[in-house]
Order: C-alpha cells, then sequence, then structure tokens
C-alpha cells in the first residue's frame, strides 16, 4: 500500500511539473528576447537581433558587401509564423534552443522542400538548414513549442534591397500543388499579410 501511495504522489507530481513547463518556457523566451535585445520583425514577423557582419568584404556586382551578416532570430507561441519572403543570399539557419521548426523551401526551379530543424535527429529532424540564395522560405514552429531561437548567417551580408516579402497570385499558382502540403490555402497562409495583389 505505501508504495502504490508512493507511486500515486510521484504521479501527481510529475503532473504539477508538465503543467509548469509551459510557463517556464515562456518565461524563458522572454528572457532571451530581454537579453539578446531582440526586437520584432516587421512584415516577416518574429523576433530578430542583429549580431554583425564579417569584416572580410567581396565585389558583387560593383558593390562591395561583408562576405557573411549574422542574426539571432525567434519564433514564440504568439509569433509561430516567419512569413514568405525572397531572399538574394545565401541564408543558413542553426537551431540553439527549443524548436522544432519547419522550413518551406521553394527553388526557383519550382520544386519544393519541407525541412525540420530540430534535434531529433532518428525522426529526420537536422540542427542546421540551408536555404539557397534565390529561394522563397515560410517557417512555422510546430504545434505545442513554445519558442525556437536561431542563429542565421547570410552570405553575402544582408542588405534590404535584396530581399522581397510576400506574393500574389501568381506564385500561389506556381507552386500550388508541387508537394501533399503545397495546399492552395497552406501556401497562401504563408503569404499572410503580405499579399500582393
Amino acid at each position: 500500500m505505501r508504495r502504490f501511495l508512493l507511486a500515486a504522489i510521484c504521479v501527481a507530481g510529475m503532473g504539477v511539473l508538465q503543467a509548469a513547463t509551459p510557463a517556464a518556457t515562456d518565461a524563458r523566451a522572454k528572457e532571451l528576447i530581454r537579453t539578446l535585445k531582440l526586437s520584432l520583425l516587421p512584415k516577416e514577423s518574429g523576433y530578430l537581433g542583429i549580431i554583425g557582419v564579417s569584416a572580410l568584404r567581396v565585389n558583387i556586382g560593383g558593390r562591395m558587401l561583408a562576405v557573411q551578416s549574422q542574426n539571432y532570430y525567434m519564433l514564440t507561441r504568439e509569433k509561430p509564423i516567419n512569413y514568405l519572403h525572397w531572399l538574394e543570399p545565401d541564408d543558413t539557419h542553426i537551431l540553439v534552443e527549443g524548436g522544432p521548426v519547419d522550413y518551406f523551401i521553394f527553388h526557383p526551379n519550382g520544386q519544393v522542400e519541407k525541412v525540420t530543424l530540430g534535434f531529433d535527429y532518428a525522426a529526420g529532424q537536422r540542427p542546421v538548414v540551408a536555404v539557397p540564395g534565390g529561394c522563397w522560405k515560410a517557417l512555422r514552429l510546430h504545434d505545442g513549442a513554445r519558442y525556437a531561437l536561431m542563429v542565421n548567417t547570410l552570405s553575402p551580408e544582408f542588405t534590404p534591397d535584396r530581399v522581397r516579402i510576400g506574393e500574389g497570385a501568381a506564385w500561389l499558382k506556381r507552386f500550388a500543388g508541387a508537394a501533399p502540403w503545397a495546399t492552395p490555402e497552406k501556401l497562401r497562409e504563408f503569404i499572410g499579410p503580405n499579399w500582393i495583389p
């Protein structure tokens, strides 16, 4: 009888611990936003913090750019989507904490990919996702995940004139049906408030 009561108390205690975990991870996300000085990223959504740029420079079309720039990027339960955008530079994301996060990548040749950034390697997740320059991408935090803190490096460096946020009907038609998950409804969700009529 004593063992049964002890087991019941342990199970009840585990339930209390599990119930407290979401609040702790929400507090952790807030702590990371504050400590790393992350700011809300307009249009794309999520939180961004600039780390810096490399000292080494390269000539791109007659323009000198840093070989690489680095940022912190975070999705949270309240901001779970990084809306569709196109980037000229290569963009590599490394998961630091939290997750997992699905990456939906749209290549210029019409190919699409869904890659999961996470730490469950046996389930096919990976800790690094590299998105080639010239692709569109959207990110979605997994349901049940509280946040994901990533570091991303862009090569060559990010500049505001080499990104496009949002798309419209022609893009939707081009990629709809390219994969089972690429339904018109899901693609429209990725574009979100950045729909271009």
